[in-house]
Parts: structure tokens; C-alpha cells; sequence
């Protein structure tokens, strides 16, 4: 207690008194063993006030002696048995873990990982990944500020996240590896990535990209040969040795039909290869069919025809036929976008059929435009034409947001022709480019694009774009800048799919490595993300008997079906919400692989790395006894005393609430009982 909160109760002691005899001896004659006591309850009354006020308080020290962690991190993916490992680790975890010397100088605490970090349950070797560095980084989060170990016992092989040899260096804890399962050395060959695009346009080509390595000493070659259903589409001989002990093989392959196409990559094993398994690897590749058929539907011979038909067709996906206004209502069926160049009178029966069939329509004007007509054969836009002829130079629009934009420069596109007249667009529009006649910006649109209730439009008001394009070229040698912008145009045009309430997102191809989930967004009828849906998916297998109802759980901010426990094999599934009619079909392929299965031994050098860089030792399963002498040998890990001061009250305030009430009541009821009140 300080010296200055004796003083204060010294001093509340000679208040208390003082204010006794002021009370009761202070111009008053009582005298005798009844005002001793009166006294003596208004004293211990103002006493115990003045404390209350006061708060006198003293410090507590409370000692205890703090161990350091020992965290027993255990490999619990598949590899562990394929390589023998398995008994090996049990045995030593239980060792490490019972042992006397080890629990008096440590906390010991028990990890699994595979995928992720787990507190130890049970080891049952199911994990289909191995994520060490994840593993470190879990913990070094969790015992940050403490005194730990970390004793690992695993085959040292990573297949997923951030490499764990590198990530050492942020490591805070001594690492003590303990290799587990075999560490032989043996000859192989392998398949380590394999880099393709999800997705292949029809009549496309598209990239494949495998990395191959080897380990051993003596040169050996292998056959690289990619097949589907059982029909080669590549072969190709590699030579590999010692100190040339990798290759990165990069081809091409035809998109010749539409569907999901499973590939098999394989390499011919070497003469007594103890694992083959790594020496092939599936992959799928969804061939899609997006090709637009476009008509360009002219009256007139114009250079303009051809610089769009050349711009549109740079995209493979795009097929542009120049046609007359007569066609047929059979030859229109076969096209999805019209581009209609300066229509005339003679255009009437294609604006029937468009506007029956609701499709998107890319309107080019100029000179020859028959105003008139087009005023009255359509409502998204007119215009008060006085058929005079006025060049115009576009300025772009950089608030557009459509689409991006950021790539054209028109600010020295030469002109191109226009007619004046006052222009009103009565559907919802953006300008791309507005008009600018001779220096003066007037803010009138040049190229817009229009959405109205039927589709999507956009229009041009001039001709002679075919300059633009041939601008491009003088300045980069190539049209691609126009032509991809043009592409970006028919692009905005050409994709009418209505925004669905029920949306999916899943992969066409799971390798069994990932996390297979099936995502869902629902919104209501206002397109406000409802949270309280109920959906389901109804998953059939393609060529067996698996049929399963899976529900959709909520997430953060969307729904989704786990569907990891699913065997490999072609899937179709429903997805339906409850009590709306909305459904939303798809089909994915699970593809048996399992990277764990892939490796051949511990990787024991790459863990004894990891120990040195962490200032710590790398061991073997005969050495646990050594494990033991080391650790409670090493002085890093000696227990620390701790203090801990508490600063508490000398006397809780409800006892001196309690002792004042009870002074003033018995004062009051003695005072009473003797008539002095």
C-alpha cells in the first residue's frame, strides 16, 4: 500500500473524530457509557464513508511458471500409406506424445493437415492434397508471441499452396522435421502440369502446354502421346538425362466438334519404372459452338461494306454474308445479327421480320439514307434529315461503360459523311463517339448504342468508316486496333441472354484434387439477392446409377452444393428454387486423379532445408530417442516465470456500505431506546 494512502486514512481517522466530538461533545454535557457508544457508531459511520471515498488499495503478486509449446504437426494426406509411412508416424506421435521428460518441460499439442489445418481428431490418410505451407502459416498466426516448437512428422511432398521451403524464411518457430515413409531414390519419369484453356471455340485451335521431368542418373527416352477415346491427336520422343532432367512440351489441337472432350497425356514408362501412375494425367477441354451469322444487308456498292465485313470476320467466331434486301423469309432465318447499311424503301421486309423475331440490329446511315422510310419503319430513334451533306470527326466517349473502349484513339480519324438534320433518340442510348463539324464539338451522337424493350441496337450516322480502318493501318502496320473494336461492337450486339433471377457457376471439368462445389445466386423479382431461398440440385449419373438430391447452403452472399463425396463420372444435374418455376440445367465430369498418388518417396533433402533455415534439425523415425535429448536439452525452451500484479481493494465497498448502514441503524435504535430523539 503507498505511503499516500496511509496518510488518507490516518487523516479520515481524525475527520471521523473530529466530527464525533463536534457532534456529541461540542456544547453538549452527556457524558457516561451510553454517549461512548453512540460515539462510537457515528465514528465507525463517518470512518467507513471517508474509506469508501478514499479506496485504499493494495497489489497482489501471483507467480506462475509458463512452459513452451510443443506442437506435434502430423501429415494426414493419402501419400503417407502409399509410401509406407503410416505406422511409422502413429508409432512415432505416440511416442513423442507420451513421453515424461517431454510433457514436464512442454505444452503439447496435437495437428493434422492435409487440405487445411485441423486439430487432431483421428488419422484416417484420406487427404487428397497436401498444403504444408498453409499448415506453417495457420500456426504461426496462432501461437504468435509464444515460445513453440513445431515437431513435423510427414513425407515432405506438397501438392497445393505456397511452397513451404520458401515460406521458412517468414517462419517464426524452430521446425523439426521427422521424414516419414520411404527415402529411396528411385528412376521415374513424370508428368508434373499440364496448362490448357477451359474452353475451345469450334473450328479453333487451341494450346496445350506439358511440363515432363526426370529423376535419375543414367539418359532415357520416353514417347509423349495425347489421345482421345483411344485416337492419337499428338506423339512426340524425348530424351531426358541427368542434367537435362526436364522439358516443356507446347502444341496445338483442332476444336473438330462441339461437346467436353477428356484427353488423356501420357508418357511410355521407363524399363522397370516402379510408378507409372504419374506418367499420365487427364485433362477436359469444353468445345463451344458461338459462331454468329451476321447479314450485312446493302442496296448500294460501298467500301464501307467491305471494311466491316473484313473487321467482324477477324473474330473466327463471326460469319458475315453481303445481301440484298429481297432476301427470303428462309434465307433471314439463318442469320442472328443484321447490320442494315443506309436503308431505302426496299428494306421493309427485313425490318418485318426483325422486328417479329426480336433480333439486335446495327443501323449505318448516311447520304443515300431514305430518312422517311426509316423514320416510320422503326421508333428507336429519328431523325429531321435536310439532305445536306456535312463531314463529321468523331470524339470518343470516355465515360462509356458498356464495354471497353480504352483501346481506340480517334482523335486523327479523318472524316466521315453525315447529313444534317435534328436527331431524337427515344430509347435508352450511350454515345461512343460524338460529332464534331469543323473544330466544333456539338455533342450529338455519331455511334450510340440503344437498349430498348426488344433487344439491343446501335447506330452510325456516316459513311466512309472504311477510312477509319485504313487509318489504323498506316499508323500500326495492321487493322487490329479497328477490327477489334468493331468486334467489341458486334460482341455488345450479339449476346441476348436475359439476366436469369437463378444464376450457377461451377467448372464443366473437376479434377478429383479440387474442391468440387456447385455455386448459386437467386434473386427476387426486383433483382434484390434473396437470402431465405430454398434450392435444390438433382444430380443423375451419366452411365451409372447415382441419383442424389443435394441442397444449396447459404454462404456469404450466395448458395452452394458440395459435391466432393461424388465418384468420377459424367454428371447432369437440375437446379430448382422451391415454390418459384425456376430451374437452371448443367453437367460436369469428376476425373479420377489423385496428385498424392503421383509420388514415388519422401522428399527428405527439401525438409532438411526447410530445418536448417528455421535454425532447427532434420530426423529420422530411428532417432525419436535423439528427439527427446534434444529438445529437453536445448535452452531455447527452458519454462519462464511469470508475475502478474493484481491491484485490488483493501476492503470491497459493499462491506463498508453494510458496516455504515449498520452503524447509523444501531445508532438510531439506541438513541431511540434512551429517549434521545
Amino acid at each position: 500500500m503507498q505511503i499516500q494512502t496511509v496518510f488518507f486514512i490516518l487523516l479520515a481517522a481524525i475527520l471521523a473524530v473530529v466530527l464525533v466530538i463536534y457532534q456529541y461533545y461540542y456544547k453538549s454535557k452527556g457524558k457516561g457509557f451510553l454517549y461512548i457508544t453512540l460515539s462510537f457508531l457515528r465514528f465507525v459511520a463517518w470512518f467507513a464513508l471517508f474509506l469508501l471515498l478514499i479506496n485504499p488499495k493494495i497489489t497482489k503478486d501471483q507467480y506462475s511458471l509458463e512452459k513452451a509449446n510443443l506442437i506435434i504437426l502430423l501429415d494426414n494426406s493419402s501419400s503417407i500409406p502409399l509410401l509406407d509411412g503410416a505406422e511409422q508416424l502413429l508409432r512415432i506421435k505416440d511416442q513423442i506424445k507420451n513421453n515424461t521428460y517431454l510433457k514436464e518441460r512442454f505444452t503439447i499439442s496435437e495437428f493434422a493437415f492435409g487440405t487445411e489445418l485441423n486439430t487432431l481428431d483421428s488419422l484416417l490418410f484420406e487427404e487428397k492434397a497436401t498444403n504444408i505451407g498453409q499448415a506453417l502459416s495457420s500456426l504461426n498466426e496462432i501461437y504468435a508471441g509464444s515460445n513453440t516448437a513445431i515437431l513435423m512428422l510427414t513425407d515432405g511432398n506438397q501438392t497445393l499452396g505456397e511452397d513451404y521451403e520458401f515460406y521458412a524464411r517468414q517462419q517464426k518457430f524452430p521446425i523439426y522435421p521427422l521424414v516419414v515413409g520411404d527415402t529411396t531414390s528411385y528412376r521415374d519419369i513424370r508428368i508434373d502440369q499440364v496448362n490448357t484453356n477451359k474452353y475451345a471455340f469450334l473450328k479453333n485451335k487451341y494450346p496445350i502446354e506439358i511440363f515432363v521431368s526426370y529423376q535419375g542418373k543414367n539418359p532415357v527416352s520416353t514417347v509423349l502421346t495425347i489421345t482421345e477415346d483411344g485416337q492419337n491427336l499428338y506423339r512426340n520422343q524425348l530424351d531426358l538425362n541427368e542434367i537435362e532432367n526436364s522439358k516443356i512440351v507446347s502444341t496445338v489441337l483442332d476444336a473438330a466438334t462441339v461437346g467436353i472432350k477428356n484427353l488423356k497425356i501420357s508418357l511410355s514408362p521407363l524399363e522397370n519404372e516402379r510408378n507409372i501412375t504419374n506418367n499420365t494425367r487427364q485433362i477436359g477441354i469444353e468445345v463451344i459452338d458461338e459462331k454468329t451469322n451476321i447479314a450485312l444487308v446493302s442496296n448500294i456498292l460501298h467500301p464501307d461494306l467491305g471494311a466491316l465485313e473484313k473487321a467482324i470476320e477477324s473474330n473466327e467466331q463471326r460469319s458475315v454474308s453481303i445481301v440484298k434486301p429481297s432476301l427470303s423469309l428462309n434465307e433471314l432465318e439463318q442469320f442472328d445479327l443484321f447490320i442494315i447499311y443506309q436503308p431505302d424503301t426496299s428494306f421493309e421486309k427485313v425490318y418485318e421480320y426483325i422486328k417479329s423475331k426480336g433480333a439486335n440490329i446495327f443501323t449505318v446511315t448516311g447520304p443515300k439514307t431514305n430518312w422517311t422510310f426509316l423514320n416510320k419503319v422503326q421508333s428507336s430513334f429519328q431523325k429531321n434529315s435536310y439532305d445536306q451533306k456535312e463531314e463529321v470527326t468523331p470524339v470518343l466517349n470516355q465515360g462509356f461503360t458498356r464495354f471497353d473502349i480504352s483501346d481506340i484513339d480517334v482523335s486523327d480519324f479523318p472524316p466521315i459523311e453525315t447529313t444534317l438534320g435534328e436527331l431524337l433518340i427515344t430509347a435508352s442510348f450511350e454515345n461512343i463517339f460524338s460529332q464534331r463539324i469543323k473544330g466544333v464539338d456539338l455533342n450529338e451522337p455519331l455511334l450510340a448504342t440503344l437498349e430498348t424493350n426488344s433487344g439491343r441496337e446501335a447506330i452510325l450516322l456516316g459513311e466512309n468508316i472504311w477510312k477509319w480502318r485504313m487509318k489504323t493501318y498506316r499508323e500500326d502496320q495492321e487493322f487490329k486496333k479497328f477490327d477489334d473494336f468493331i468486334s467489341k461492337v458486334i460482341l455488345y450486339l450479339a449476346n441476348t441472354k436475359p439476366r436469369s433471377r437463378l444464376a450457377l457457376e461451377y467448372e464443366n471439368i473437376y479434377l478429383g484434387l479440387n474442391q468440387a462445389t456447385i455455386k448459386a445466386t437467386y434473386f427476387d423479382e426486383t433483382f434484390v439477392f434473396d437470402n431465405n431461398a430454398t434450392i435444390n440440385i438433382l444430380l443423375n449419373g451419366v452411365g451409372n446409377n447415382i441419383s442424389r438430391q443435394i441442397p444449396l447452403l447459404l454462404k456469404d452472399g450466395y448458395y452452394e452444393a458440395d459435391i466432393r463425396t461424388l465418384p468420377p463420372g459424367d454428371y447432369n444435374f437440375t437446379a430448382n428454387v422451391k415454390g418459384e418455376n425456376l430451374t437452371q440445367t448443367g453437367k460436369f465430369t469428376i476425373l479420377d486423379y489423385d496428385l498424392e498418388q503421383q509420388l514415388l518417396s519422401s522428399n527428405y533433402k527439401k525438409l532438411e532445408r526447410l530445418a536448417k533455415s528455421t535454425k532447427a534439425s532434420l530426423y529420422y523415425p530411428s532417432q525419436t530417442s535423439k528427439i527427446v535429448e534434444n529438445l529437453t536439452k536445448d535452452n531455447r525452451y527452458l519454462p519462464i516465470q511469470k508475475s502478474k500484479q493484481n491491484v485490488v481493494s483493501l476492503i470491497d465497498f459493499k462491506i463498508l456500505l453494510g458496516i455504515i448502514v449498520a452503524a447509523l441503524t444501531a445508532e438510531w435504535f439506541v438513541r431511540k431506546y434512551n429517549g434521545l430523539i
